[in-house]
């Protein structure tokens, strides 16, 4: 791991540089304002929108509505950032060059990978901040005051469930050199993982079962929440992120520069 936090700088120095790190914050910034403002008034805008065509009547919008149209945007959403944030991280300086003259310096090939993967994790993270920070301002004056500690809660949840989304594509980029072919295998991972949590039993082995834990955790502390359940979820999610990362790790040992 010789280098590490020489790359890791260097990582989050392009990330501000690049205006992929203030980019992306702006977009969570949005979802964390919207998630709120659209649970309280979707069901008002429907009702006078569509009056006595309205089928159903539509429940009292309420706190945890918020919360879960949040998780609702930052699983589509903010999946989505966390594959374009990754596709290119390995196979995109391959294709400049730039990575055989950052590894011709006294640096490793396992440091240059896991400074990568740090690096889109912290913009995930400082992203996925600004999301929930909005939105706790946002749940708070529409409807009620909300936890502090549950929210963090669930920040972090939704964070680790994004760092396996970029995890799946960032194992790509370095397996395949092509950013293409990352972003397709991404988004496949996306879609397949998703289609397979319909399972119960497998939907808490993946990150998609973080999304129920947190908010839970959010709407009001760890009384409804199986602490078995969330933590085989949290392991499950930690074991795939561990895994695309050894993977990334032996295949680009094999690459040639």
């Amino acid at each position: 791991m010789t280098g590490f936090w020489v790359l890791l700088r260097k990582e989050l120095d392009e990330s501000w540089r690049t205006r992929r790190l203030p980019v992306v914050a702006a977009l969570f910034a949005i979802v964390g304002m919207i998630s709120p403002i659209t649970a309280r008034y979707l069901p008002e805008i429907l009702k006078a929108t569509l009056g006595d065509q309205l089928p159903m009547t539509l429940p009292t919008p309420t706190a945890v509505d918020a919360i879960a149209q949040l998780q609702k945007n930052v699983g589509q959403l903010g999946a989505l950032a966390a594959i374009a944030l990754a596709m290119g991280s390995v196979s995109g300086e391959l294709d400049r060059g730039t990575a055989a003259l950052v590894l011709s310096q006294p640096v490793t090939r396992p440091a240059f990978l896991v400074a990568k993967l740090a690096g889109i994790g912290i913009t995930l993270l400082v992203a996925m901040l600004f999301a929930s920070v909005l939105a706790w301002v946002y749940t708070t004056a529409l409807f009620s005051a909300q936890p502090i500690g549950g929210w963090l809660a669930m920040t972090l949840l939704a964070w680790l469930a994004l760092l396996a989304w970029a995890a799946f594509t960032f194992v790509a980029s370095a397996a395949t050199g092509s950013t293409m072919a990352a972003a397709g295998i991404g988004f496949v991972a996306l879609i397949g993982l998703s289609l397979l949590s319909i399972v119960p039993a497998l939907d808490r082995l993946l990150p998609t079962g973080l999304a129920e834990p947190g908010t839970l955790l959010a709407a009001g502390g760890t009384g409804g929440v199986d602490a078995g359940v969330l933590a085989t979820a949290v392991a499950g999610t930690v074991v795939l992120i561990g895994a695309c990362l050894a993977i990334a790790v032996v295949s680009f040992r094999r690459r040639e520069l």
